[in-house]
């Protein structure tokens, strides 16, 4: 079996991000750590359980995006993937989840993939459409929002389970290959090895660069980025104890708090 995870660079939840000056996207500043998408890491450990649970399974790695992307191929070669891609686009700026989808599509068309695997959505932009853009370019059945999946070789099929609103779930029966994007929370994204994090360091990522032809014409434009505007609201709820205690009760199902 060989599987196909794709993970993106994510700057920290924390950092310091300052805006380019046409304000279209964060400024690359060397002050900004970048991280794996939390939500790729669930994918990574999922794809190397189902290793683990099949001998012989190979995993391997991509990522898209400029030079520095590459820290994230080998952290997932770091917590077990076998092999890391890199497809490098040389550019700082806004990639649509289209010129992302299709860049991963040009690699793995060919490469007789049983199972691709995508987080749900990327912490900066939480598009969540590489993952159905990726099995729609080839062709293949999607299934978002994975919460549980177990693969029968027998038959060639995955069962899945999606989570849906309500906190109910969809099953769903697909056959391989197919392109799965993995809800967080399905798994405990383990921490890489030592012994792995050595073997990732030394190991050389098959590296590719993107050309111009390689992407598809644009579809969309980022016209303004800008920090969230900061706003104060309250509301002050009257009369009696059981008639507020009501009231709350209310606002908070409304707002789908509870």
């Amino acid at each position: 079996m060989k599987i196909l995870i794709c993970v993106k660079q994510v700057p920290e939840s924390d950092a310091a991000i300052k805006m380019d000056d046409c304000a279209r996207w964060i400024r690359p500043e060397k002050s900004i750590s970048y991280k794996m998408n939390r939500f790729d890491e669930f994918a990574v450990e999922e794809s190397v359980l189902i290793k683990e649970a099949f001998p012989g399974t190979r995993v391997d790695a991509i990522s898209v995006g400029p030079a520095r992307a590459a820290m994230v191929v080998k952290r997932a070669i770091g917590m077990g993937a076998d092999n890391g891609v890199h497809v490098e686009t040389g550019d700082h700026g806004y990639l649509n989840p289209l010129i992302v989808a299709s860049l991963i599509a040009g690699y793995a068309r060919d490469r007789q993939y049983n199972l691709i695997l995508t987080g749900i959505m990327s912490e900066d932009a939480m598009h969540g459409m590489v993952g159905p853009m990726l099995a729609e370019l080839l062709s293949l059945p999607c299934a978002t929002s994975v919460i549980f999946e177990k693969i029968s070789p027998e038959t060639e099929t995955i069962r899945v389970e999606r989570e849906i609103k309500g906190g109910y779930r969809d099953t769903l029966e697909l056959k391989c290959p197919a392109v799965l994007t993995i809800q967080g929370g399905i798994n405990k994204p383990r921490y890489p090895s030592l012994s792995n994090m050595l073997r990732a360091k030394h190991q050389k990522l098959v590296t590719i660069v993107a050309s111009p032809d390689d992407r598809p014409g644009p579809r969309e434009e980022v016209m303004r980025v800008s920090y969230p505007q900061k706003s104060r609201s309250g509301m002050v709820l009257e009369g009696g104890r059981e008639e507020k205690a009501a009231r709350l009760l209310k606002i908070l199902r409304e707002k789908t708090l509870i």
